[in-house]
């Protein structure tokens, strides 16, 4: 999870979302002739922007200098500190039974397996796997039945020596045999598992998963055994680089880049870095990439790939003598882009006692959004398709995806007000003055009282402090702050702070987790004078939103911003309070204190083992306390429990695909989070590297990396019409 946001690719560890997707199924329903239903997965909005190239025109060998957040803790993805750095070397240097391709969906990996399906479902689903005879790892041992089931014992959760960070779907799993060869391996699962595709990717050697000491220590450091295009050649904690050679047991297609260097290097130093010539590819925040985009502005048109509108604009002509000075800099730099594989929500948190414990005022703040504004005012700067996302469970491309939006309706300032007289909020209603250490409507917070009104005279359209942001209310001394008081919309404000969220919150990262965007200019607030503030028993309807302060999460506080004007349109008051990038998820999203907040998901091929235990309803546990796994919402219901077993239970694919778009459906309705729009993915690549960039949702493959021969050049990317 990201802050936008909290996410990770897989996601492992407390959130482990899966790397792979729900295969789509044929649809077990009769097609009228001359007609048929669209499919709503739809397409992805924004494709891969890699710079394909045939390997025929790639140079053989070379060195690509990769930046990444982190020089990771552990290589063992299944370990709890593992992230996004740990996610792509094994990417590179272990075995997956199934990769993504460019819609989001998973295709058999044909270097490892040559066949994989259910050939049993009574008594007990049995999955049999077809080896590829080549496969072995890097010892010159062949992969087989031992490996499997050395994963499946260590992550099964049977075992508590195991330091494992979940065991979703290996619980399931009731013994693992050799099949009629040593290539075929036999799974029998004592209960029917619709997301059995999502196992063993990435796999790991018995050597690795065969006793607890090996998995919680051994493959920490180092990576004795692979079998991939890559091997971990070194790991250097001083360096910060992980450092990847070609691995000569490899029996597929031979990797164009004979190294890879994977450089620990921060967001805000890239740019230097880049033009520099220390970096050849790094994930960039939209400043880095409006400087790097002057020196090789992309074609526009329908010639152009999904992702190629230059993000300095139709004009290029008449550049800025910094611009000109970039220009030489970044010379050979381009910027590739694209959306990622993960979309950032509103988190209402309708646990305790507060106002969003109704479902009725969270059902209100919903309709009081406007989310084709907020996907425009993040994506439509950089060329991205600002459509908003239309499911908490899947992105558009993916299988399981649908719009359900439509479970609790558009933006409604009618509606959202109906809903909070409903509730017993009433316009103008008399308000108690709080009494010292009494706590505000709905914060569940420690934070000392404000005195408003001597706030509100003494800095009445205060601007900001320190990078520039643009604060539509007052400031209080803690840099809390409640939106809209002194009635000024965005206009006229000083939106030309970096909108960039790089930095990313969580248990674990996406890999690549691409920042944000620039704030437009000029973006009016929502049209119309606000509605009186609401109150109910004496108190206010305020609602304590909280956001990061970091310099790489100016988009959350400006997306922040636009929603306290939404809202104050309906009589709803935000009190926006900066927190730190260290405590903000740990001290603030995972431990309640919070009324609203901006994160972020993955959108999960497999959501019906993903995605339960972020929507799951929480439980008391035997400590009294609330257990609420991943949901930090704390919203929950029976009916979406009993969809997501029934999805993950059902090996019909279409009827679990129903299954969860129901589910959605049933999230939507209890308005425990709002989904926004999808991260934008924001890469610097040198001109004549090619197959790398903004993967989107595709895979990264390595062996097909590389820098062009002289005078070759790359295939032109695919449209995305």
């Amino acid at each position: 999870m990201s802050h936008d946001g909290v996410g990770t690719r897989p996601g492992r560890g407390a959130v482990m979302r899966s790397a792979a997707f729900l295969t789509a199924g044929v649809l077990a329903l009769p097609v009228l002739a001359g007609c048929s239903d669209p499919d709503p997965a739809g397409k992805p909005l924004a494709g891969q922007d890699i710079a394909p190239a045939a390997r025929a025109r790639i140079a053989d060998g070379g060195t690509l200098r990769w930046a990444v957040d982190s020089v990771p803790e552990t290589l063992n993805t299944f370990q709890s500190d593992a992230d996004a750095t740990t996610s792509r070397i094994a990417q590179a240097t272990l075995p997956s039974m199934y990769r993504l391709d460019e819609s989001g969906r998973p295709e058999r990996n044909e270097a490892y397996l040559e066949s994989a399906e259910v050939v049993e479902t009574e008594p007990k689903q049995v999955v049999l796997y077809k080896l590829n005879q080549q496969a072995v790892w890097s010892d010159g041992r062949e992969i087989g039945a031992a490996d499997f089931a050395a994963q499946w014992r260590a992550l099964s959760g049977k075992d508590s020596a195991y330091w494992t960070a979940r065991n979703a779907g290996y619980d399931r799993i009731q013994k693992i045999e050799r099949g009629d060869n040593d290539l075929e391996v036999r799974v029998t699962f004592a209960r029917p598992y619709a997301d059995w595709r999502s196992l063993f990717s990435p796999l790991y050697p018995k050597e690795v998963m065969g006793t607890p000491d090996s998995f919680n220590d051994g493959a920490r450091t180092k990576l004795k055994v692979s079998a991939g295009p890559f091997t971990v050649r070194k790991i250097d904690h001083k360096g910060d680089e992980i450092r990847l050679t070609r691995n000569p047991r490899w029996w597929g297609r031979p990797a164009k880049l004979s190294e890879i260097v994977l450089r620990a290097v921060p967001r805000d130093e890239r740019a230097a870095e880049l033009a520099a010539g220390r970096l050849d590819l790094a994930d960039v925040d939209p400043a880095a990439a409006r400087r790097i985009a002057v020196a090789a502005p992309r074609p526009q048109g329908p010639s152009a790939s999904a992702s190629g509108t230059p993000l300095m604009g139709p004009d290029l002509k008449k550049l800025t003598p910094a611009q000109r000075k970039d220009k030489e800099r970044f010379h050979g730099f381009e910027v590739r882009k694209s959306l990622e594989p993960s979309y950032t929500q509103l988190a209402l948190n309708g646990g305790g006692d507060g106002p969003l414990a109704d479902e009725r005022v969270r059902r209100a703040v919903a309709r009081a959004l406007d989310r084709e504004k907020l996907a425009e005012t993040v994506l439509r700067p950089l060329g991205l398709p600002a459509e908003p996302v239309g499911s908490h469970l899947a992105l558009a491309g993916q299988a399981a995806y649908a719009d359900n939006s439509g479970a609790i309706g558009g933006q409604d300032t009618a509606e959202a007000q109906a809903l909070l007289v409903d509730a017993g909020w009433v316009p103008g209603g008399p308000v108690k003055e709080k009494k010292k250490g009494e706590k505000a409507a709905g914060a569940e917070s420690d934070k000392k009282d404000k005195d408003k009104d001597k706030d509100k005279d003494k800095d009445s359209g205060e601007k900001a402090e320190k990078d520039g942001e643009s604060k539509r209310g007052k400031k209080s001394d803690d840099d809390t702050y409640i939106v809209g008081e002194d009635d000024k919309s965005a206009d006229g404000q000083d939106s030309r702070h970096l909108a960039q969220d790089g930095k990313q919150y969580g248990a674990k990262q996406l890999p690549g987790g691409a920042p944000g965007a620039y704030a437009p200019q000029g973006t009016a607030a929502p049209a119309g004078a606000a509605s009186r503030p609401l109150a109910k028993d004496g108190k206010a309807l305020t609602l304590r939103f909280v956001v990061p302060d970091g310099e790489g999460s100016g988009t959350l506080r400006t997306v922040a911003d636009r929603i306290g004007l939404m809202l104050k349109r309906v009589g709803i008051r935000t009190e926006i309070t900066k927190v730190s990038d260290e405590s903000y998820f740990k001290d603030h999203i995972a431990s309640g204190q919070y009324d609203l907040a901006l994160y972020s998901w993955p959108g999960s091929a497999f959501p019906a083992t993903d995605a339960r235990p972020i929507y799951a309803k929480p439980v008391p546990a035997a400590d009294g306390s609330l257990n609420v796994e991943q949901n930090y919402t704390r919203v929950g219901t029976d009916q979406v429990d009993q969809l997501f077993e029934q999805a993950v239970s059902t090996l019909n694919e279409s009827e679990s695909r129903s299954l969860i778009r129901k589910a959605d459906s049933r999230i939507w309705a209890a308005a425990g989070s709002i989904p926004l729009y999808q991260r934008p993915q924001l890469t610097a690549a040198r001109t004549d590297l090619v197959n790398a960039g903004a993967f989107g949702f595709g895979a990264p493959v390595f062996e097909d990396m590389g820098f062009l021969k002289k005078g070759a050049k790359g295939q032109p990317a695919p449209s995305a019409s």
